[in-house]
């Protein structure tokens, strides 16, 4: 048991490393020293006070990817509150179930005395994973008078949808909205690439060379986050520079 519980911990941090761009040397001190290197990497690279939950969750999801999404359904099946049933619809998310969650944010939408602004935002992410822009255009259209919509995600892919259906100009007024200096990075380099499809690559340049410009003033942690959208940025402007 021990043995796999330090395989779960190397996992954990290894997965870490990878996905937050950390340097690749922390593989040897946490594959060549199991414990203490494991050890070593959280306490240096990952751990604070308000991620230990996160920490723990992380390496039971490695152990056991389904157990978060198995005790949620028993939860909900125990009682069927409109939270219990939002958080199993979160988890089917987070799990890439996109037919799942949508089942279950539907069935929450019947409970008239909640305020639906957040699980119409996550119907509109998961309705775009399955590729049906018209239920992400028809959720949209529910809640883009509200002052939370207004330069969010869900009003990004509002915008991802619309360019699907062909509706450029709407497409680009909606997506230019997340152009907000330090923030939306993902998001800004998706509009760079779309504004380069729509032969407008001097915008294009001005949006990537704000995200490179922007990197050099990154927290460390945010540097590691970003690593790989800053880098495929500075890819994509040297090739508009050509």
């Amino acid at each position: 048991m021990l043995y796999y519980l330090i395989l779960a911990f190397q996992a954990y941090c290894i997965y870490h490393l990878f996905k937050n761009g950390n340097a690749y040397y922390w593989v040897f001190v946490i594959l060549f020293l199991p414990v203490a290197g494991s050890i070593i990497y959280l306490v240096t690279q990952v751990y604070n006070k308000r991620d230990a939950e996160k920490i723990q969750d992380g390496i039971v999801s490695i152990i056991n990817p389904t157990k978060k999404v198995k005790d949620l359904e028993k939860r909900l099946r125990f009682s069927e509150t409109y939270q219990n049933r939002v958080n199993l619809a979160d988890a089917y998310l987070a799990n890439r179930d996109f037919y799942s969650a949508i089942a279950q944010y539907e069935e929450a939408l019947k409970d008239k005395s909640q305020n639906h602004f957040y699980i119409i935002t996550k119907l509109i992410d998961a309705y775009f994973k399955v590729e049906d822009y018209h239920k992400v255009i028809a959720y949209a259209e529910m809640i883009k008078d509200k002052h939370e919509f207004d330069k969010s995600r869900a009003q990004f892919v509002f915008g991802l949808a619309q360019d699907k259906l062909g509706n450029f100009e709407a497409a680009e007024s909606s997506l230019k909205q997340i152009d907000i200096r330090y923030s939306f990075y993902e998001e800004r380099l998706q509009l760079a690439k779309l504004l380069i499809e729509r032969q407008k690559a001097d915008e294009a340049k001005e949006i990537l060379q704000d995200i490179v410009n922007e990197s050099q003033n990154m927290t460390a942690p945010n540097k590691r986050m970003y690593r790989n959208t800053v880098s495929e940025a500075t890819k994509v402007l040297s090739e508009i520079e050509v």
